[in-house]
């Protein structure tokens, strides 16, 4: 094992690795003199030791992140079990049956594979039933399962919520490489279903969201009103990098769909919110 050059590579993702850790020269002394002081077989807990140092997470840590994606996680698979239930909500004989019933059980094995890995790190999952759920998010959306244009809004809205949530998070797992390979595997997920539901949004006949796209353009997104503004809030953004996109040649809009923005644990627990009985 070459510790140099495991944090040469960690310094390609990571430029201030060292910083984190300590002074770069402080930092190389102590991997020198790291074998005088323990086995080769305790690098790796010294390893880890110091990379709790860097990034400053813990256990328990990793463990709220990952009941706060439960938490959306059961959001949304009640949601998709109660709408394939509701009789007459989806039209029958369409791709849409099959589609809703696999997102349904997308987000189930999501809600089976947190908790295990909840209580793989010693904590305990949170719970919830369908009973703990008001999906008209107190009567902002009371046709939810009798319309389907609107159950379909409301998806997009717990997708497009689901995919900024996982990405805000992200930094908050890398503690845990193989939790965070886990979360990215569902975010890239949630992002192909919010794609897929804004193009049944489109194509629905008679009533299709002619102008919807499959990516997110400005600050609201979603057709059905100020309810759900807080999903595509900072999504108008055009700076990148300290670069101001449309200066490049770009609209506007095209600017806002090129990159997607993260949201925060406290502004997505708020959209949550909306839809938990108190």
């Amino acid at each position: 094992m070459n510790i140099l050059n495991i944090l040469e590579e960690i310094e390609k993702v990571d430029g201030e690795v060292y910083e984190r850790l300590s002074p770069r020269r402080a930092a190389m002394k102590q991997f020198y003199n790291m074998g005088s002081k323990v086995a080769v077989a305790a690098v790796p807990l010294a390893l880890g030791s110091m990379f709790k140092k860097a990034y400053g997470q813990t256990t328990s840590g990793v463990i709220d992140v990952l009941n706060f994606a439960l938490t959306l996680e059961y959001l949304e698979y009640y949601f998709y079990q109660q709408g394939a239930a509701t009789a007459g909500l989806i039209p029958v004989g369409t791709p849409a049956v099959a589609a809703i019933n696999t997102i349904r059980d997308h987000e189930l094995a999501h809600v089976n594979l947190l908790k295990s890995a909840i209580t793989a790190s010693g904590g305990t999952p949170v719970s919830f039933t369908a009973a703990n759920f008001d999906y008209t998010a107190k009567n902002n959306f009371p046709t939810v399962f009798t319309n389907y244009q609107t159950f379909l809004a409301v998806a997009q809205a717990f997708e497009d919520t689901g995919v900024r949530a996982y990405k805000g998070q992200a930094p908050a797992l890398m503690s845990s490489p193989s939790v965070l390979q886990t979360a990215l595997q569902i975010h890239s997920v949630e992002a192909r279903h919010a794609s897929h539901i804004r193009q049944m949004r489109k194509t629905l006949a008679g009533g299709g969201q002619t102008n919807m796209k499959p990516w997110i353009t400005g600050a609201n997104d979603s057709g059905i009103g100020a309810a759900v503004d807080a999903v595509y809030k900072g999504e108008d953004n055009v700076t990148q990098a300290g670069i101001n996109i449309p200066s490049l040649g770009v609209s506007t809009n095209a600017a806002t769909e090129s990159f997607d923005e993260f949201l925060v644990k406290a502004d997505v627990l708020a959209i949550a919110s909306l839809f938990i009985k108190s």
